[in-house]
């Protein structure tokens, strides 16, 4: 009982302490979107040309011909959490284009033991009551298409994020993103920067909530947290090409470089920066099937006896396009090569434009 209402304390209070800066700050917003580009391990940065390049790259918006939205469902955590995703993104003209999207990442219906034990020390099971945890992020994107350099495009994203633990606390948070694309004799170049402007998120506490749960534990009083959480800038460079095979088939080819600017366990780390490479295949078979595979999250794990080793993981995916309607597929952490636990993910894109 003690240990359940310990861990709770302990949550909240991890969750809302900030004003240092954090490497980890709404990690949900980082876990990516659409089975195709998880299936070749999120190397998209420097190729990606769809409804889904809101959360990639916003600078992909403007390969877009008409009209596309996006759907994705995923389970994590033995289905105790669940990731959903949508988006809908527009052609404005030929040098402009726009796109909204939406991911929610929850826990829902978590028992809430914190008054269990009433005045008396009676336990009494009438008193437990259910709570969820959820995590929002909203983004609205734009992307542009300067007239000065010939196969540049730009695009920006602003994000809003609404996280809400129950009754207990909420916050608001706000940043910006920033993404360049670069065509050049069949090469593909893309930079993605994230959170350019660092995101804040401003926590709320309920004060009432509050005074109920921090002398729950005998001697362990928690004491307030602090109400404001920094997210670090994150930037993902990436170079790509697709390859041509007797018209029918092709072989596209990616590799991204992850870097965050914090030491972490990434293969490529020191005090100033860390870096994380990923490479992504895709076969395809006159536009209508693909075969995707991907190796990322390169991560220095130290074992038990001291010594290093380093963890990947692997993945694969299928897809499947007829006239305007795209269906992907992807497992991650095929072989269970990392410390991830390994993920099933479908989704579905459509060209609107196909309904007119």
């Amino acid at each position: 009982m003690k240990k359940t209402i310990a861990i709770l304390l302990l949550f909240i209070s991890i969750i809302t302490h900030a004003q240092s800066v954090r490497k980890y700050s709404n990690e949900f917003m980082n876990i990516g979107v659409d089975a195709a580009a998880l299936g070749m391990s999120n190397a998209v940065t420097s190729f990606t040309g769809d409804v889904n390049s809101g959360y990639w790259n916003p600078a992909g918006l403007l390969k877009i011909e008409d009209s596309e939205a996006a759907l994705m469902h995923a389970s994590y955590f033995a289905n105790i959490a669940q990731y959903d995703y949508a988006a809908y993104a527009k052609k404005i003209d030929d040098r402009s284009a726009w796109g909204i999207s939406l991911i929610r990442f929850g826990v829902d219906d978590i028992l809430n033991t914190t008054q269990l034990i009433d005045s008396e020390g009676n336990i009494d099971y009438n008193r437990i009551s259910l709570f969820s945890t959820a995590d929002y992020g909203f983004t609205f994107s734009y992307a542009r298409r300067p007239t000065l350099i010939e196969g540049l495009q730009y695009g920006v994203n602003a994000k809003v994020i609404r996280r809400v633990i129950g009754d207990f606390a909420s916050s608001w948070g706000f940043g910006f993103d920033f993404g360049l694309q670069y065509e050049s004799n069949d090469w593909h170049y893309g930079v993605m920067l994230r959170d350019i402007t660092t995101t804040y998120n401003i926590w709320a506490i309920d004060e009432d909530k509050y005074n109920e749960i921090k002398d729950a534990v005998a001697g362990q009083n928690q004491e307030p947290p602090e109400s404001t959480e920094i997210t670090f800038p994150k930037a993902q460079l990436g170079v790509s090409k697709k390859f041509d095979f007797h018209y029918d088939y092709t072989l596209l080819a990616a590799v991204n470089l992850n870097m965050q600017f914090a030491q972490t366990n990434d293969i490529i780390s020191n005090s100033a920066f860390s870096i994380d490479p990923a490479l992504g295949l895709e076969f395809g078979y006159t536009d209508l099937v693909f075969l995707r595979a991907g190796v990322g999250n390169f991560q220095n794990v130290e074992q038990i006896d001291g010594s290093t080793k380093v963890n990947f993981q692997p993945n694969i995916g299928l897809g499947f396009k007829y006239k305007g309607i795209q269906v992907d597929y992807a497992l991650t952490d095929l072989g269970d090569q990392s410390a991830a636990l390994y993920s099933n993910i479908f989704s579905v894109k459509v060209d609107l434009s196909i309904f007119r």
